[in-house]
């Protein structure tokens, strides 16, 4: 068959968009859907409803199948011998399976590269931007994954008819129903997360670009992607996955899980600590305009209030004043 030339001028996520969007399980892109229109040279949409049709209960013409077929396979200089004579009777188990086969064959280059990007394993996708946080999303087997922001969740419609397997980008806090004969399994990239039933936050890549796994309560095991690395972590125990080593190391940050919670509590850390945890919590960006400002201690717990709040909490402690612009917060002494 040809090469399929403008393979790459789609990414995974607008394949995946073009699939649901050719099976009418969305339909809130049609630009794309008309760009791949105008650069579609294979007919994909025409044997797409094609093999749609498929499933239905109405008899299916085989001669007009192998024909279909043959002028595809010779149009391609794959054949040049003209198709022998078939005499069939429709109707029969046989035969509609012959049929499909030859449809399926007959589709070409196009959705042969979108199933190798996995398009049409029929995928359910969740992602959150940069102002969403705490999506919660209830698997079918009962779990319940809480993401963060920026983070995009993918897993099969038919999850847990014979496997719990997830793929994640980004954080998320996973709260899995137990089954001993069906472990749930993540993809996170440079580590393979397993569990049979445990509540645990996974990062896909943290600041030193490794996978990073808190567990709560239960048991996970941290597998390295390139690296015959595991980990067996318990509750209250990080573990990190790096291609070159592995870490396990008992949890002291408090506030380890509160984007999930939006609870911040304090026994005296500097602001710098504070303006950090701010940033992951809360998305706000505080930049104190004097160093001296950093290196006052803060003790008040910050529990659910909006962004104005906190920062006028934080001027009235420590005298300050305060301006913004864009999104970024700029702290001053009065």
């Amino acid at each position: 068959m040809k090469e399929m030339k403008n393979r790459d001028n789609y990414t995974d996520k607008e394949w995946e968009e073009l699939s649901s969007l050719l099976s009418d399980e969305q339909n809130d892109n049609k630009d794309l859907l008309g760009r791949f229109m105008a650069e579609d040279r294979y007919n994909t949409i025409k044997y797409w409803k094609e093999i749609k049709e498929m499933n239905s209960d109405r008899e299916i013409d085989v001669d007009k199948a192998w024909n279909k077929l043959h002028s595809r396979l010779s149009e391609n200089g794959l054949i040049k011998k003209a198709p022998p004579v078939r005499r069939i009777l429709t109707g029969t188990a046989f035969f509609r399976i012959a049929a499909a086969v030859l449809l399926l064959a007959g589709i070409g280059s196009v959705l042969l590269f979108m199933n190798d990007k996995g398009v049409l394993s029929s995928k359910t996708v969740v992602a959150t931007t940069d102002n969403q946080k705490n999506l919660q999303v209830t698997l079918p087997d009962g779990s319940n994954i809480f993401l963060n922001r920026n983070t995009r969740l993918s897993y099969r419609k038919n999850f847990g008819r014979h496997e719990r397997n997830v793929t994640l980008s980004g954080e998320a806090f996973f709260d899995v129903t137990r089954n001993e004969n069906n472990p749930f399994i993540i993809d996170a990239g440079k580590a393979s997360v397993k569990v049979l039933g445990t509540s645990f936050n996974v990062i896909t890549s943290n600041q030193d670009s490794a996978v990073e796994v808190f567990v709560k309560t239960g048991q996970v095991m941290v597998s390295g992607s390139e690296s015959s690395d595991n980990l067996i972590l318990e509750p209250g125990y990080i573990g990190t996955m790096l291609p070159e080593r592995s870490e396990k190391s008992v949890n002291n940050n408090p506030n380890y899980l509160s984007w999930k919670t939006g609870l911040l509590v304090y026994d005296g850390q500097t602001l710098d600590i504070v303006f950090g945890d701010l940033k992951r919590v809360y998305n706000m960006d505080i930049v104190a305009d004097d160093p001296e400002i950093i290196t006052n201690t803060w003790t008040s717990p910050i529990d659910n209030q909006t962004q104005e709040t906190i920062i006028r909490l934080i001027c009235t402690s420590f005298n300050l004043s305060y301006t913004k612009e864009g999104n970024v917060y700029h702290l001053a002494k009065k």
